[in-house]
């Protein structure tokens, strides 16, 4: 956690840490009010049971209180959502197709790769495809997962300004060899990708059209 490797990662860490707290307060609390309860009114000091009256102010407060923390947390993850949904424009187009059990990776001139290589800095947008079964784009440090369906195109978008290798794992049950439908993403100086994807893109005989351009 908190490794800042993406820009969802300090959103999604945040939440997290926020609904564990609150969590941890509700069961702290919970359990408190249990064991006060149970060592009050048990048979040795209440042998007679006491009849106990509504209580409106109570009422309210055991259902006002966990509401208002409940949306609290529906509130923060929305925004990060949202966060997650509003793709830049100008972000770099990557088709990702999913089959057991690899993943392939298509920049804009044709350029296939079973690795991904993206600029640092720069948004990335990845349209999500299936040959075969559901499987799941999983990005751990960048805090993005999304489902890959066979009839169904869905899309993610990350952006990083660390520079280094990240795992890709498929996050989706979809067979024997599951656990090593394993890839990687490499976020690089955008000197380096750009030479990287010049040498690759001659290699398979392609252009090696302009890609991605950081903005100043």
């Amino acid at each position: 956690m908190f490794t800042s490797a993406s820009n969802f990662s300090d959103n999604v860490d945040a939440v997290f840490l926020y609904i564990t707290i609150l969590s941890l307060i509700v069961l702290i609390g919970i359990t408190i009010a249990m064991v006060y309860f149970v060592i009050r009114y048990s048979r040795k000091r209440n042998p007679v049971p006491t009849h106990v009256e509504e209580n409106l102010t109570l009422e309210i407060l055991w259902t006002g209180i966990p509401l208002v923390l409940f949306i609290s947390m529906f509130y923060f993850g929305w925004v990060g959502y949202t966060d997650m949904r509003a793709i830049p424009a100008d972000a770099m187009q990557i088709k990702v197709t999913a089959k057991m059990w690899q993943w392939s990776f298509e920049y804009p001139n044709g350029l296939k790769t079973d690795t991904l290589y993206v600029p640092v800095s720069k948004a990335v947008r990845i349209e999500l495809r299936s040959t075969d079964v559901t499987h799941a784009f999983f990005i751990p440090a960048f805090r993005i997962k999304k489902d890959v369906y066979t009839n169904k195109t869905n899309d993610v978008w990350f952006q990083s300004e660390k520079i280094g290798r990240y795992d890709i794992a498929c996050a989706e049950y979809c067979g024997l060899q599951h656990s090593a439908m394993y890839s990687a993403v490499h976020i690089m100086k955008q000197k380096d990708f750009e030479q990287w994807f010049t040498n690759a893109s001659a290699k398979a005989g392609l252009k090696p059209l302009v890609v991605a351009q950081v903005k100043n």
